[in-house]
């Protein structure tokens, strides 16, 4: 469909990283790397806390749930986004894009909510460490963790619906490698005042929260941290939480600065890039952070390796 139809866009057309051709198998090399690296990072932190019984703790039931989550993060965006480098045409459907931007969106709270459990849970470690085993029993536990893909599914529901009422009949093009919220905004032909308000309370009721309640528990963590009176006791007490909280930083930084502005402050190269480190680059650290700062997940590693090289 080109720009001045007014039909109603039966499928988009992504634009990509690039429309330099020479950059397109560079590209492609380096993005099937990264998402090579995802995948075996966090299929192996799923695999190590599943299988060695001194991961079996609360802090590492949310651990693999979040790379459980990174690995369908990153697996929704980089298969179409590689195959794009390979062909001409970069189509997708108006259904398929859909579902897409549905388990975007639904992965993507259910990331942030998982971060601030994982917040809670180093607070309850620290702050209350005789009630750490009855705060953090295993059925509560699955309850928060089971709460967080609720809201995750509700949520993506509500923006999916809101976003594709809309009228895409000026052009079919979206100017991003994935379908994404301001693109789509962008694209629209009719009204999005109320699209953009539900989104707006969507953060505030998810983003927003999530990181008063992470302030709040690393305000407290901080504080009794503090009162330690050895200089190892601080040290291993900030240990467990630093990983954490340099993922914090990186995912909350970069979804601040990608939805917290107008759809008129949109600019494509600058958001692709802040894109690129929001839905890949996380999901791929993520795994190499945790694992490099951990002892146990270090030990665990070897264990495993050390029994298959005996094995075979």
């Amino acid at each position: 469909m080109e720009e001045g139809n007014h039909s109603e866009a039966t499928e988009f057309i992504l634009s990509g990283l690039t429309d330099r051709p020479e950059l397109q198998a560079p590209l492609f090399g380096l993005f099937l790397l990264i998402y090579v690296i995802t995948v075996v990072g966090n299929g192996g932190m799923i695999f190590l806390i599943t299988i060695d019984p001194r991961l079996h703790t609360p802090m590492y039931f949310f651990l693999r749930s979040l790379s459980s989550c990174d690995l369908c993060y990153s697996s929704l965006i980089a298969p179409k986004m590689l195959q794009n480098f390979l062909v001409e045409r970069k189509s997708i459907s108006r259904l398929s894009c859909a579902v897409q931007l549905y388990f975007f969106v639904c992965f993507a709270d259910v990331e942030c909510l998982l971060l601030t459990v994982m917040a809670y849970d180093r607070y309850v470690a620290i702050c209350n460490p005789l009630l750490y085993t009855v705060t953090m029993s295993r059925q509560r536990c699955n309850l928060l963790v089971a709460g967080v893909f609720a809201v995750g599914l509700v949520d993506s529901v509500i923006l999916t619906y809101y976003i594709f009422r809309l009228s895409f009949c000026r052009s079919n093009v979206i100017r991003h490698f994935y379908c994404d919220i301001p693109p789509l905004l962008a694209l629209s032909c009719s009204d999005t005042h109320t699209c953009e308000i539900v989104l707006f309370a969507s953060i505030c009721y998810i983003v927003v929260v999530s990181i008063v309640i992470l302030l709040f528990s690393y305000i407290c963590i901080i504080s009794t941290i503090l009162r330690i009176r050895s200089a190892e006791g601080r040290y291993k007490a900030f240990s467990t939480c630093a990983s954490h909280l340099c993922t914090v930083v990186m995912f909350h930084g970069t979804q601040l600065y990608m939805y917290l502005r107008s759809p008129s402050s949109y600019s494509m190269e600058t958001d692709k890039i802040a894109s690129v480190f929001y839905t890949l680059v996380i999901s791929m650290l993520n795994p190499l952070i945790y694992s490099l700062r951990n002892r146990d997940v270090k030990d665990a590693l070897r264990k495993a390796v050390n029994k298959l090289l005996t094995q075979s």
